[in-house]
C-alpha cells in the first residue's frame, strides 16, 4: 500500500514542482514618467524579497519572478506603484508625479525641500545624463554651459587641471572667486579635482541666490556647488555594473598662416637675419619642412574604468566603486593616472529612528605637468617650441646639450626644448582621501537631532630634477661648475576637518507647515610643507627622485666659491572658523512660503574687533498654479519666487583655506641699513581694521511648465554687490609705505539667467522622442567707490566701468604714406606718434563675457539616442599674443612668422594691414593693435549611441547593455585665430584644450 502511495504522489509532487518553478520567469518592461519620457533610476523591487534592480538609460529593466508576486516602483517625485505579475513577460508601467509636493528634492543650504515649496534660485544636474561617461578628469570642466550663469572657463588642456569657475559674475578683485563646493558634507578645495572619479557622482546643485547662500555665510558668497554621490538603495539586491571608455585627443585647429621653411629662409634672406641670409635658392628650395606642432603635440589616448556594486537589505545599503583613469596629455610629458575606491553606506534602526551614513573616498593619482607653460622661457616652454620654432631645423638636428651651448643661437629653440624633455622631471604623486560620517535621531515626531563630521586629508610629493647633463644645467652651471642641475623635492599635507550640529522642528497644522534649525559649524585646517632643492648632481649615479647624485656642498679649490649649496624650507599655516545659525521655513497651503536664515561667523583672518561677522536673508514664494482661479490654465506650474541678503568672503587675498593670514599684525625684517650697518625695518604695517569682503544680492525669479509640462523653464534676475573689497589704498609715506590694503570699493553684478526645456515630440517607447534645451546669462560689470582721486585704477578699471577694463591707446591701422603704425589720441585725432601718459582711454571692454550659456537636444528613438550641447560666449575681447609674435619683424630668423608678414607695406603695396617691417614706431607704445573679439560658437559634447533592450539580453546573464561614441569640442566657429577661443587669459603660449573622441559601453549585471 505504502509503494502504491508513493508511485501515486511522485508524478503529482513533479507536477507541482514543474509548475512551480515554470512560474518563476523573466519579467522585462519599460518605466516612463507622466508625460511618457523615460525614467532612468527607478527602483523596481519584488515585496517580501532582496530581489531588485534599476531602470536604465532608456527606462528598461529585467528581473526573475513568480506570478502572483509584486513588483513595487519607486523614484524620486513620482508616486509609488506595484503591480501584480501575472501571465505577461512584459510589464510597462508608466508612474505619475506626486502631487502633493512634486517631491523632487531640491537642495537648499542645510536642509532639503521640494521642487514645489523651495524659494531659492538653484539647479540640480541629473549625473547619469550630464556628467557621466564625459572624458574629462575633472568633474567641473564637465558642467561647463549646464547652468545659467555659471561660466566655467579652462585655459590649459594639461589633464586634470583646475579650470575658473564664476556664477553670476566675478565677485572680487584680489580675493577668492570661485564657488563653495560640497561633497557629501564635506568641503573642500575648489583648485583641486583630479584625483576624485566624477562616475561616482549621483547629482550636482548650484545654489545661486542669497536665498540658498547665506546661510553658508563665511563661505557663500560665490555661490555653492553641492556634489551628491551614489548610494545602494534599500530592499536591492547586488548590482554590478562596468563601465569602459576609450578616448582620442587632438590638438584643435588655429588659423595663424604659418610659414613653411622656403618662405620662412626667403624672408630671412630679404631681411639678411638668420640662417636663410646664407644659403643660396638652391639649398633654400631644398630645404625641409619639420612641423614642431606635430613633434610637441601628439595624439593622446585615455582609458577610463569602473566598476560598481550597490545592494541593500531592509535596514542598510551600500554601494562601492573601483575605478582606473589615464589620460595622455596632447603635450609631450604631460598625463594623469588615477585609482579611486569608495565606498557608501546608509543604515536606519528597526524604528527607523537613528539613521546614519557614512561616505569615503580613497585616490591616489600621479601627475606629469610641465612647468613654466605661458612663460618666454625658449629653453623650458614646451608651446614655444611647437608654436614659434622655425621649420627647417628638424629632430635629427639634436645630438645632445653640450653641443648646443655654442654657438647659441635662439633658431635652436626647439633643440633646447628637446634636451629637456630627455632631461627634464617633474611629476606630482597625490594622496587624497575625503571622508563623511552623518547621524540623525529623531527625538519626537517633530524635533531630531544631526550632526556632519567631514575631513578632507591631501598628502602631495612633488618631484622636479634637472639632469646634470642637461643643456640648461651646463649653460647656467658652466665650466667651474660642470656637474650642476638640481633636484626639487616638496611634500605638501594638508587636512580640514568640518562639524555641522544641528537641532531640527518639523510640524504641520491643518494648512500650516514650519520647518526650523539652528546649528553650529567648526572648521580647522592645517597646512604643513617641507622641501628642498639639492643643487649639484654625479651624472654617474643620478636618478630623479633618489638622492644616489647628490653632490655635498664644498668648496671650488680654484675660487674659493662655495659650491652646491642645498636650500631647505618648510612652511606650517592653520585656519579656522565657527559659526552659528538659525534658519526657519514657514508654508501655508502650499501656495505661499517665506524662509529666513541669519548667521553668525568668526574668522582667524581679522583683528578682534572685526572677527565676527552676521549675514542674513529673507526668501518668499507664491504657488500661482495652486490658486484655485488658475485651474484649467495652460500652467502646469507658475511660481514667483523672490530673495534677498548677505553673505561673506572672509578669503579676501588669494584662493586657499591659507593665504593671508597675518596682515593684521606689523612685521619687521633684518637687512642692510645706514653705512652697511645690520638694522631692522618695517616691513609690514597691520591693518587692525580689516574685515570681510560682503556680497548682498537681490534676486526674483519665475519657474514655469506649460502645456502637460512639454514647456518648462525658469527666469532670473539679480543684482548682486560686493561692498567692502580688498584693495590696494593710498597712505601716507612717512613710514616709507604709500599703499596699503584695506577694505574700499564696490563691484556690482547685474544680470538675468534663462533656462528653457521643451519637449517638441513625445513618441514614447516605440516613437521619436525630441527635446530641445537652452541655458543663458547675462552680466553686467560696475565698478564703484575706488580708491582714488579721480575714480580711476589703471589695471583695475574705473568708477561705473567694467572690472578690469582695458585702458590702452586705440590702434588706428597702417598709414599708406609710409607704412608706419596710425593710432588715435585721446580726442581720436589720427597720429604716428601717440603719448601713452595722454592718449590711452578707456575702452569699455575686458576679458569677461556679457553673455555665456549653451543650447542643444536630446533625441532618442527606440533604443537609439543623439545627444548635443552647444556652448557660446559673447563680449569676450583678448589680446593674441601669439599672433603679435607671429607678425614681429624683429623675430625673423629666431622665430617662425606667419604668412601674414607677406602683405607688409611696402612702396609697392600701400593699401594693407601690415606695417612696413622697418615703421619706425612699431613698438613705440601698446596699444588695441592685437586686441581681438574672442566670442565663439562651440560643439561642446556629442553623444551618440544605443541602449540594447531587455529582450536582446535574455539569457546572456547581463541585465544592461548600452554602447556610445563621444565627442568634445569638436569644432569652433570664431574669430579668434589661436588654438583655443575659450581661455580666459591674454597670456601667450598656453597648453590649449583639446578635441577628443571616445567610445565606451555600460555592462550591468
Amino acid at each position: 500500500m505504502k509503494s502504491k502511495l508513493t508511485w501515486m504522489l511522485t508524478p503529482l509532487l513533479v507536477l507541482c514542482m514543474s509548475f512551480s518553478f515554470a512560474q518563476e520567469k523573466r519579467i522585462s518592461g519599460v518605466v516612463t514618467d507622466q508625460t511618457g519620457l523615460p525614467l532612468p533610476g527607478v527602483a523596481v523591487i519584488v515585496e517580501g524579497t532582496t530581489t531588485g534592480t534599476q531602470t536604465d538609460f532608456d527606462g528598461n529593466y529585467t528581473l526573475n519572478a513568480r506570478v502572483g508576486q509584486i513588483l513595487r516602483y519607486s523614484y524620486l517625485g513620482q508616486k509609488t506603484v506595484t503591480r501584480t505579475v501575472g501571465t505577461a513577460n512584459t510589464m510597462n508601467v508608466q508612474m505619475e508625479e506626486d502631487a502633493q509636493a512634486l517631491q523632487e528634492v531640491v537642495v537648499q543650504g542645510y536642509r532639503n525641500s521640494t521642487k514645489e515649496k523651495s524659494s531659492i534660485a538653484s539647479v540640480t544636474i541629473n549625473a547619469d545624463e550630464s556628467i557621466q561617461n564625459r572624458p574629462n578628469a575633472s568633474f567641473v570642466q564637465t558642467l561647463s554651459g549646464q547652468v545659467a550663469g555659471l561660466n566655467i572657463t579652462t585655459s590649459t588642456g594639461q589633464p586634470g587641471a583646475a579650470s575658473n569657475v564664476n556664477l553670476r559674475g566675478v565677485t572680487s578683485i584680489n580675493g577668492n572667486t570661485q564657488p563653495l563646493y560640497i561633497i557629501d558634507g564635506v568641503p573642500v578645495d575648489e583648485d583641486n579635482f583630479r584625483s576624485l572619479n566624477p562616475q561616482d557622482i549621483a547629482s550636482v546643485s548650484v545654489l545661486k541666490d542669497a536665498g540658498a547662500t547665506a546661510i553658508y555665510g563665511n563661505r557663500g558668497a560665490n555661490g555653492v556647488i553641492v556634489i551628491k554621490t551614489r548610494q545602494g538603495n534599500f530592499n536591492q539586491g547586488l548590482q554590478i555594473n562596468y563601465t569602459g571608455i576609450m578616448s582620442f585627443s587632438t590638438l584643435q585647429d588655429n588659423d595663424y598662416n604659418l610659414m613653411d621653411s622656403q618662405e620662412q629662409l626667403t624672408l630671412e634672406k630679404l631681411r639678411g637675419a638668420g640662417r636663410g641670409n646664407t644659403l643660396t635658392d638652391a639649398e633654400i628650395a631644398a630645404a625641409p619642412t619639420f612641423d614642431w606642432a606635430d613633434y610637441f603635440f601628439d595624439t593622446g589616448l585615455t582609458q577610463n574604468h569602473t566598476l560598481t556594486l550597490q545592494s541593500g537589505s531592509e535596514r542598510a545599503t551600500q554601494f562601492t566603486s573601483l575605478g582606473y583613469f589615464d589620460q595622455e596629455g596632447i603635450l609631450q610629458d604631460s598625463g594623469l593616472k588615477r585609482f579611486s575606491i569608495r565606498n557608501n553606506t546608509t543604515g536606519k534602526s528597526e524604528n527607523e529612528k537613528f539613521n546614519y551614513g557614512t561616505n569615503i573616498t580613497i585616490n591616489y593619482s600621479t601627475s606629469n605637468e610641465p612647468n613654466n607653460i605661458g612663460s618666454g622661457a625658449i629653453n623650458r616652454n614646451y608651446i614655444l617650441g611647437a608654436y614659434q620654432s622655425v621649420p627647417y631645423i628638424t629632430a635629427d638636428d639634436y645630438t645632445n646639450g653640450a653641443d648646443l651651448l655654442s654657438p647659441l643661437l635662439f633658431s635652436n629653440t626647439p633643440l633646447f626644448l628637446i634636451d629637456r624633455l630627455r632631461t627634464f622631471t617633474r611629476k606630482e604623486e597625490e594622496v587624497k582621501i575625503i571622508g563623511s560620517f552623518q547621524a540623525g535621531y529623531q527625538i519626537t515626531d517633530n524635533l531630531s537631532a544631526n550632526v556632519t563630521m567631514s575631513a578632507d586629508y591631501q598628502n602631495e610629493i612633488e618631484t622636479e630634477a634637472e639632469g646634470p647633463t642637461s643643456f640648461n644645467a651646463l649653460l647656467f652651471g658652466g665650466a667651474e661648475n660642470p656637474t650642476s642641475g638640481y633636484q626639487d623635492q616638496v611634500t605638501v599635507r594638508q587636512f580640514s576637518y568640518n562639524q555641522v550640529t544641528s537641532l531640527n522642528y518639523n510640524n504641520t497644522w491643518g494648512k500650516h507647515t514650519l520647518d526650523a534649525g539652528v546649528y553650529s559649524e567648526y572648521f580647522k585646517a592645517h597646512l604643513r610643507t617641507f622641501g628642498f632643492r639639492e643643487n649639484g648632481l654625479d651624472p654617474k649615479t643620478f636618478f630623479p627622485g633618489d638622492g644616489a647624485g647628490f653632490i655635498p656642498t664644498f668648496l671650488d679649490p680654484a675660487t674659493g666659491a662655495v659650491l652646491f649649496v642645498d636650500e631647505p624650507f618648510a612652511t606650517i599655516r592653520n585656519a579656522g572658523l565657527f559659526s552659528v545659525f538659525s534658519q526657519a521655513d514657514y508654508d501655508y497651503d502650499g501656495r505661499y512660503g517665506i524662509t529666513g536664515t541669519i548667521r553668525r561667523d568668526a574668522s582667524y583672518r581679522f583683528a578682534g574687533s572685526n572677527r565676527y561677522a552676521n549675514f542674513y536673508s529673507v526668501a518668499a514664494r507664491w504657488n500661482i498654479d495652486n490658486e484655485s482661479w488658475m485651474e484649467n490654465s495652460i500652467f502646469d506650474v507658475l511660481k514667483l519666487r523672490a530673495s534677498y541678503g548677505t553673505s561673506g568672503n572672509q578669503r579676501i587675498s588669494g584662493n586657499t583655506y591659507f593665504s593671508a593670514p597675518d596682515l593684521t599684525r606689523n612685521f619687521f625684517a633684518t637687512g642692510s641699513g645706514y653705512g652697511n650697518n645690520n638694522s631692522i625695518f618695517l616691513s609690514q604695517i597691520a591693518n587692525t581694521t580689516l574685515r570681510w569682503e560682503t556680497v548682498t544680492q537681490g534676486n526674483v525669479g519665475i519657474d514655469f511648465e506649460l502645456f502637460n509640462n512639454r514647456l518648462r523653464g525658469s527666469v532670473d534676475g539679480y543684482i548682486k554687490e560686493t561692498s567692502d573689497l580688498f584693495q590696494s589704498t593710498p597712505v601716507s609715506a612717512i613710514n616709507a609705505v604709500t599703499q596699503l590694503d584695506a577694505n574700499t570699493g564696490t563691484l556690482t553684478n547685474t544680470g538675468v539667467d534663462l533656462t528653457l526645456n521643451y519637449n517638441i515630440l513625445n513618441g514614447g517607447d516605440d516613437g521619436v522622442n525630441l527635446v530641445l534645451n537652452f541655458v543663458g546669462n547675462y552680466n553686467k560689470q560696475e565698478l564703484g567707490d575706488l580708491p582714488s582721486e579721480d575714480g580711476e585704477l589703471i589695471g583695475t578699471g574705473r568708477n561705473g566701468g567694467k572690472l578690469f577694463e582695458y585702458f590702452t591707446v586705440r590702434y588706428a591701422g597702417v598709414n599708406p604714406a609710409n607704412g608706419n603704425l596710425l593710432f588715435l589720441d585721446a580726442d581720436g585725432n589720427v597720429t604716428e606718434n601717440p603719448d601713452a601718459d595722454t592718449d590711452r582711454v578707456w575702452l569699455d571692454k575686458n576679458i569677461y563675457p556679457d553673455f555665456n550659456g549653451s543650447f542643444g537636444f536630446n533625441l532618442d528613438y527606440k533604443g537609439f539616442f543623439l545627444q548635443t550641447q552647444f556652448n557660446y560666449t559673447l563680449g569676450v575681447d583678448r589680446f593674441d599674443n601669439d599672433l603679435a609674435g607671429f607678425q614681429n619683424p624683429d623675430n625673423i630668423g629666431q622665430f617662425r612668422s606667419s604668412r601674414d608678414l607677406l602683405r607688409a607695406w611696402t612702396p609697392d603695396n600701400r593699401i594693407t594691414d601690415i606695417p612696413a617691417y622697418d615703421a619706425f614706431n612699431r613698438a613705440a607704445v601698446g596699444s588695441t593693435r592685437f586686441l581681438r573679439n574672442a566670442d565663439f560658437l562651440r560643439l561642446r559634447f556629442a553623444s551618440i549611441g544605443y541602449n540594447f533592450p531587455s529582450r536582446f539580453l535574455d539569457g546572456t546573464g547581463l541585465t544592461r547593455l548600452r554602447v556610445f561614441g563621444n565627442a568634445e569640442n569638436l569644432f569652433t566657429i570664431t574669430e579668434w585665430r589661436g588654438f583655443d577661443a575659450e581661455a580666459l587669459s591674454n597670456t601667450s603660449r598656453l597648453y590649449p584644450t583639446p578635441k577628443t573622441l571616445s567610445v565606451g559601453f555600460e555592462l550591468g549585471f
